[in-house]
């Protein structure tokens, strides 16, 4: 397939180089200049695997300004405050009725922003329990063993069609391990509900998220959130991909077994002084709750301890 990643972040180029490597022919978009800079200049993205193995792969990167193609599929992995000027400078080459849209995206509030672009029978969304690091420009270092992870996928209209099972054979080749679910928003809320536990807890107290799976009060802090969720969830009608206990056994699986050692995306951002998603994980969650006249107070508390963690974190960076 001819594929577009705009956002060669962590996951974009995960995503892309593994899309590479199973025979895709894969071009990456991005706006951070001193990557680009980095990119060009080595002739690729320098590659490890658990901070090991560190070897160059060569891409193709362009910026919106200078892409020029046009590719079965557009896959973004911006960050939600990223995706509107992602997209305007991407408008030029984005045909609404032709292109495909795929996401795995953190958070919520992205697919109405692509929903502008791109028809309804075209966006495919997803989420991904796959880590991923940048460590600089010009690097990345994927967490786990070749195959490790796994994604859960389903068309906006919950009608696949051949493009969607294309796509799915190519993440399937790349040992992305996709799932294809039935229920858009229940696949998408699921994963919003499991990363307002891990991603804000452990970039709070920045630590790994085995250092919180072993904590003997983490079912507790855990099953707080989880509840308020699927309670709001219960009220707007949502239908979650997993059951409570399901999703606590996932985030317990996935602190103390399957990255122990990983410190979430959210975590990232900070500690490079970059925005958080906040907003749009917990953030969304008490906001949904509302809606439905339903105080998420937990929720509400933990995106504003977020927001201190990084105003903390911006100002230790001033001194």
């Amino acid at each position: 397939m001819k594929l577009t990643i705009i956002g060669a972040g962590a996951m974009g180029l995960r995503y892309g180089i593994l899309l590479q490597e199973a025979g895709n022919d894969v071009t990456f978009v991005d706006t951070w200049q001193p990557h680009i800079e980095k990119i060009k200049e080595q002739g690729g993205v320098y590659v490890m695997r658990d901070h090991k193995d560190r070897h160059l792969e060569k891409i193709k990167l362009e910026t919106p300004e200078t892409y020029n193609d046009d590719p079965e599929v557009f896959i973004f992995f911006t960050k939600q405050m990223q995706l509107d000027d992602y997209l305007k400078r991407c408008a030029h080459f984005i045909n609404r009725k032709k292109h495909y849209a795929f996401t795995c995206m953190n958070g919520m509030g992205h697919i109405e922003k692509l929903q502008e672009y791109f028809a309804d029978d075209r966006i495919i969304g997803g989420t991904a329990l796959i880590a991923t690091i940048l460590p600089g420009p010009g690097e990345v270092d994927f967490m786990g063993k070749r195959g490790a992870g796994k994604m859960n996928m389903c068309p906006l209209n919950e009608k696949p069609d051949e493009m969607c099972q294309r796509l799915f054979d190519e993440l399937e080749k790349a040992q992305i391990n996709p799932t294809l679910t039935d229920d858009f928003t229940g696949t998408l809320m699921t994963k919003v509900i499991f990363n307002s536990v891990i991603n804000t807890i452990c970039t709070m107290f920045q630590i790994q998220m085995g250092e919180f799976g072993n904590f003997p009060g983490a079912y507790k802090m855990g099953r707080q959130l989880i509840d308020e969720a699927y309670d709001i969830c219960a009220r707007a009608g949502i239908k979650l991909v997993s059951s409570r206990e399901e999703e606590m056994s996932a985030l317990d699986h996935n602190t103390r077994i399957d990255m122990p050692l990983h410190y979430p995306s959210m975590y990232q951002d900070m500690s490079k002084n970059r925005p958080t998603e906040v907003d749009y994980i917990n953030g969304y969650i008490a906001n949904l709750g509302r809606k439905y006249h339903y105080e998420a107070k937990t929720h509400t508390f933990v995106t504003q301890a977020v927001h201190l963690a990084e105003f903390h974190q911006q100002n230790l960076a001033k001194a």
